[in-house]
């Protein structure tokens, strides 16, 4: 029953962590598809790390809008 706890909050983890990828990348600059990668071949391992380093490096990345058009 305890194992099949565990395996049930890695599968919302893992889910959780592709949502969050493919929110995140419309607003970004970074490439979702290293982390995307990463979380299919090692679910539990790469959901973590996404969770720690991937999420807080696409927020800071955002894209902005600074046209410069007329710079005489």
């Amino acid at each position: 029953m305890i194992l099949g706890g565990f395996f049930w909050l890695a599968v919302v983890l893992w889910i959780w962590a592709l949502i969050d990828i493919f929110r995140l990348s419309k607003s970004s600059y970074e490439s979702p598809a290293p982390w995307l990668l990463l979380i299919i071949i090692f679910p539990i391992l790469g959901s973590i790390l996404f969770f720690q380093i991937g999420q807080k490096r696409m927020k800071e990345s955002k894209r902005r809008f600074d046209p410069k058009f007329n710079q005489h």
